[in-house]
């Protein structure tokens, strides 16, 4: 039996019993397995991982353990390029876009407000998720632990708060994404584009109430559903202030808004 010694740092603890983290963990094994089955095998899923060091050099996930390792572990450093380092990933994701599962719908609703690329497919399977996540560059979002060890999937998220507000504050901080805010330029229901239409192109599809007395409109370019600021505005304004309340300072929360939205 081998024994090799297990450090877990910052936002990784969040995966281990509450005994188990900000310190050594003697983690005994038979073989030589991969580091990437120990870290799995004490609760971490590989993809919040970006680099390993063992006895004091990188290694990658296929590295094999060995009796007397020390091993540290620190997580995914999605705003700063490691990879001639960690050499773990592909590569970080200079414009993070993101999948998420079917259980973060207000999520999804919300990053999408804030102008986040985000989809959700209906119902999908574990497979199919990280089929789209591989081929499309995107981030797994989920509170599932066990899709996040799917042994194909490069870059995933695990989702701490159950709150959708606070999630999206989550999002934003894990990934740096303050500077991508651009509310009311993504349709919430698809999430394709929002552009701008001229009034008289939507006319029959406006209230005339709404007609009498507004004059910008926006349209997805997908689904083509037309929105403009109506009587949920100001509720979703307060959502989104909600959302960029902790963003730092000297960080942009966000660009120029777009006006129209329901």
């Amino acid at each position: 039996m081998g024994r090799a010694t297990f450090r877990f740092y910052a936002e990784l603890n969040d995966f281990l019993p509450p005994e188990k983290r900000k310190r050594d963990i003697e983690y005994e094994f038979f073989g030589t397995p991969t580091v990437k089955d120990a870290i799995e095998a004490l609760g971490v899923p590989h993809v919040e991982v970006d680099l390993v060091i063992i006895n004091g050099v990188p290694v990658g996930f296929s590295h094999h353990l060995r009796d007397g390792d020390r091993v540290a572990v620190y997580p995914v450093f999605e705003s700063l390029d490691i990879s001639e380092v960690s050499r773990l990933r592909p590569k970080p994701l200079r414009e993070p876009r993101f999948v998420a599962d079917v259980h973060l719908g207000k999520l999804v609703r919300i990053l999408r407000l804030l102008g986040i690329d985000v989809i959700q497919p209906s119902n999908p399977a574990d497979e199919e998720l990280v089929r789209i996540s591989r081929k499309e560059g995107r981030i797994l979002l989920t509170r599932d632990r066990h899709l996040l060890k799917h042994g194909k999937l490069t870059h995933g998220y695990y989702v701490r708060s159950d709150r959708p507000v606070e999630q999206a504050r989550e999002v934003l901080r894990r990934f740096d994404l303050w500077g991508q805010v651009r509310p009311f330029t993504r349709c919430p229901v698809c999430n394709g584009k929002l552009e701008p239409v001229r009034k008289e192109e939507v006319l029959d599809l406006i209230p005339p109430r709404t007609a009498a007395w507004l004059e910008e409109y926006t349209r997805c370019r997908d689904c083509g559903k037309l929105y403009w600021p109506g009587t949920h505005y100001r509720r979703l304004r307060e959502t989104i202030s909600q959302v960029l309340l902790p963003a730092p300072q000297g960080s942009a929360p966000g660009g120029q808004e777009s006006e129209g939205h329901l």
